[in-house]
């Protein structure tokens, strides 16, 4: 239950959503000519600027004393001493540790995890090591020149965006296929082309028992041995699991396991033993880069007050946005196209983590929580769902990304793609008014009565909120960076919302049912179903 202070800061949030005027952006700039300055907050060339939103003088005083009296500071002091900050499982999340600096600790209760995290972590160079310098080959001598990386979720969503970002820009080490639904036509896919002697295979599951990833790897095992005998099997596998003897009984060779610790969750896992795909695809060296720039926000967030804080600052927008605007959907548009598999990344990164409708200690929430998440590269966005965002009556918020140099020799097309952004975040906030557009329309030399009748179509509402992101370059560190901006984010509002975002409860419902379902589609008869579902297993099952 919410305490007085807390109530009330809530409310004062209310009171000004709901005054006339809470949704314009323009005349805050006309109010302070330098609200550009005054809005925009940097970490090194890493540049938040939030001047084209409705938060206004007001509403960041509100949302400050929200964050005060919810009690972040402590919140963030309990994270980064490894406090259990996932009460419902009563673990800490110290993700942190496996990109920590040398020297400097870190505990998850009272298991030093930065020890834990740099023993992984050598363990993992001297793999890659070994793999890249064809110490480690396949079963007929041949080096590997292809990794196959079975997972799904957070063992998949945040390696293979990072891995597809890295070697677009640095180029290979190993090429890197990623295989995470259970759809067969997804393992014909991902395996086309490939040679089974030059091939590589991770599996990345925790308990090595997730149901898609142990079907999809019995696949893959299949399709060595068939190709190069029973006793391939232990030269062409690594596992990143926790479980020796599920590995062990697949035939993976123990010195080829890569555990983590349950202070890792999976969507905050491509730090760890999960991201050793990564280090495969585009080198160690892009790899620990990675690692370092994620540091240089973890510092960040630690240790800057709250006023000039990144994470801080990002999570406070999005709470005005949710909880004073009532926006249901947030839209994330990287002008990259190294970035497309971002949207993607941040689906699973803050609907699995902030999706909750009770609070910590088990009450149902008196507010909402995450929006839905959605976006596409620019500028294909542009061409697709920006329709709905520049015109539509709901109100979404974006976030622009965009690096300020090109990683390609084509300076022409990054100046396009800037322009761009640039524009789109310009056409949001402006708008056109009717009459403008049709004088626009008028002097064109177009009939009037026509004129007239476009106008209200070619008009646009303006004073649409935008988060605009840039840094100089968006190489490794760049990349550790910013999704570690994304990842405190999401912790921060889990905070305010007094929600847990460290567990995932609303994924396992689902996959207990899928067990006894896949029984039932051959025949058997275990549960007693909805008639709906009913219907549809007698409709499937195996004839």
């Amino acid at each position: 239950m919410l305490t007085p202070t807390v109530k009330a800061a809530w409310d004062r949030i209310a009171e000004l959503a709901a005054r006339p005027d809470a949704r314009l952006i323009n005349p805050l700039f006309h109010a302070d000519p330098q609200r550009v300055e005054k809005m925009c907050v940097a970490l090194d060339d890493l540049k938040l600027d939030l001047s084209k939103t409705s938060i206004s003088p007001e509403v960041r005083a509100a949302l400050f004393d929200l964050a005060r009296v919810t009690g972040l500071d402590d919140f963030r002091k309990r994270l980064f001493a490894g406090g259990a900050v996932n009460n419902t499982e009563n673990r800490a999340a110290m993700h942190m540790a496996h990109r920590a600096a040398p020297g400097e600790v870190l505990m998850a209760g009272d298991e030093d995890a930065t020890a834990f995290a740099w023993e992984r972590r050598e363990r993992m160079r001297r793999f890659v090591r070994d793999i890249h310098g064809g110490t480690l080959r396949g079963s007929t001598g041949l080096p590997f020149t292809t990794v196959l990386s079975i997972g799904i979720g957070g063992s998949d969503l945040g390696p293979s965006m990072v891995t597809e970002a890295l070697t677009m820009a640095e180029g290979e080490r190993m090429q890197a296929r990623f295989l995470s639904n259970v759809d067969g036509t997804a393992f014909v896919r991902e395996t086309r082309g490939l040679d089974p002697a030059r091939t590589l295979v991770l599996v990345a599951s925790k308990s090595f028992t997730t149901q898609e990833t142990a079907a999809n790897a019995h696949v893959a095992r299949k399709w060595i041995v068939d190709a190069l005998g029973e006793e391939a099997v232990g030269a062409h596998f690594a596992a990143l699991s926790t479980n020796l003897n599920a590995t062990g009984e697949f035939g993976i060779l123990q010195e080829r396991v890569f555990g983590f610790r349950p202070w890792v969750g999976g969507r905050f896992s491509l730090w760890s033993p999960v991201g050793l795909v990564i280090a495969l695809a585009a080198g160690w060296e892009q790899f620990d880069r990675l690692l370092a720039g994620a540091h240089a926000m973890d510092r960040h967030f630690a240790e800057a007050d709250l006023e000039r804080n990144l994470p801080v600052l990002l999570a406070l927008a999005g709470v005005w946005h949710v909880n004073g605007l009532g926006c249901t959907a947030q839209c994330i548009l990287p002008y990259d196209d190294r970035l497309r598999r971002f949207p993607a990344f941040l689906q699973q990164l803050e609907m699995e983590s902030n999706g909750k409708g009770v609070t910590r200690e088990g009450y149902p929430v008196g507010h909402a929580t995450c929006p839905v998440i959605f976006g596409e590269p620019g500028t294909n966005a542009q061409h697709s769902f920006m329709q709905m965002i520049h015109q539509g009556p709901a109100v979404i918020p974006v976030d622009f990304i965009l690096a300020h140099f090109a990683m390609s020799h084509r300076a022409d097309a990054h100046r396009m793609l800037s322009a761009n952004a640039i524009a789109q975040a310009e056409a949001l906030l402006c708008g056109k008014t009717a009459i403008q557009a049709e004088m626009e329309m008028l002097q064109s030399g177009m009939d009037p009565a026509q004129a007239a009748f476009l106008a209200p179509h070619r008009a646009f509402p303006g004073d649409r909120p935008s988060i605009f992101i840039t840094m100089e370059h968006l190489d490794a560190f760049g990349i550790g960076r910013l999704i570690a901006l994304y990842e405190h984010k999401v912790a921060v509002q889990g905070h305010l919302w007094g929600i847990n975002s460290f567990d995932q409860w609303g994924v396992e419902f689902g996959k207990v049912l899928a067990d006894g379902i896949l029984a039932e589609l051959s025949g058997a008869r275990i549960y007693d179903h909805d008639p709906s579902t009913s219907a549809l297993i007698a409709h499937l099952h195996d004839v």
